[in-house]
């Protein structure tokens, strides 16, 4: 179903509801979300952390892998098949967008295609003429997430700028059946550690290194995707 973003507007959506869902459904064919830094950690325990690159922009973008090819995804479905869910995935289907009105400022919207949103039953997004405290708490936690991204697209941009991402593919076999995962990028460690000490050092001070090393511990979860794949 084709979004249908529209911007969040009190006298328009005074009934509007928006109901949960434990699953996160609408993720349920996408094998890879965007992740911002202040989840690596967190996310590393669980997700292969990868960068992949927009071909028309060339710009880097940090990924959380959730299934093994396009069209798996081995944690949405009837209720989240893991520990931790990605912010990316909980905030739908609201969204932060450019307000045209006040160019620089963002402005809350709502995807009115999705079957989640509706008159019927749901979370309220507005009590009289104020915002719900629902509404409020997704704001903040929006808000947060787009001051986060600033930050990962600047850890990214460095990244690229030092020459550390290596484009890489990913073979596996898994029950007869052949994985070759391509279109990735991952830090190349032997470049890494052959930083000029002022380069490096730039990587600690602005506290991009843990980071960096949540990314490379990250990726033995590709094993447990590889066991997802199988068991479930």
């Amino acid at each position: 179903m084709e979004a249908q973003i529209v911007p969040l507007q009190q006298e328009k959506h005074a009934n509007t509801k928006i109901k949960d869902d434990p699953g996160f459904a609408h993720v349920k064919e996408q094998h890879i979300v965007p992740v911002v830094v202040h989840e690596f950690v967190r996310a590393s325990n669980e997700f292969p952390i990868l960068f992949v690159k927009n071909a028309e922009t060339g710009q880097f973008r940090a990924v959380l892998m959730l299934g093994l090819k396009p069209g798996e995804n081995y944690f949405a479905g009837d209720t989240w098949k893991g520990l931790y869910i990605p912010a990316a995935v909980t905030h739908y289907p609201l969204a932060l967008v450019p307000d045209m009105q006040n160019p620089g400022q963002l402005m809350m919207a709502v995807n009115t295609a999705s079957d989640r949103v509706s008159e019927a039953e749901g979370n309220a997004l507005f009590e009289g003429s104020e915002p719900s405290e629902y509404l409020q708490r997704k704001k903040e936690s929006l808000g947060r997430f787009v001051e986060s991204d600033q930050i990962t697209t600047a850890f990214v941009n460095k990244l690229n700028e030092l020459e550390l991402l290596e484009n890489r593919t990913l073979n596996l076999k898994i029950k007869g059946e052949e994985y070759n995962i391509g279109g990735i990028y991952m830090v190349n460690e032997q470049k890494l550690n052959e930083l000029s000490d002022e380069a490096f050092g730039e990587l600690r001070k602005r506290g991009f290194l843990p980071l960096v090393y949540a990314h490379l511990f990250s990726l033995h979860q590709v094993n447990r995707l590889a066991d997802k794949k199988v068991n479930g």
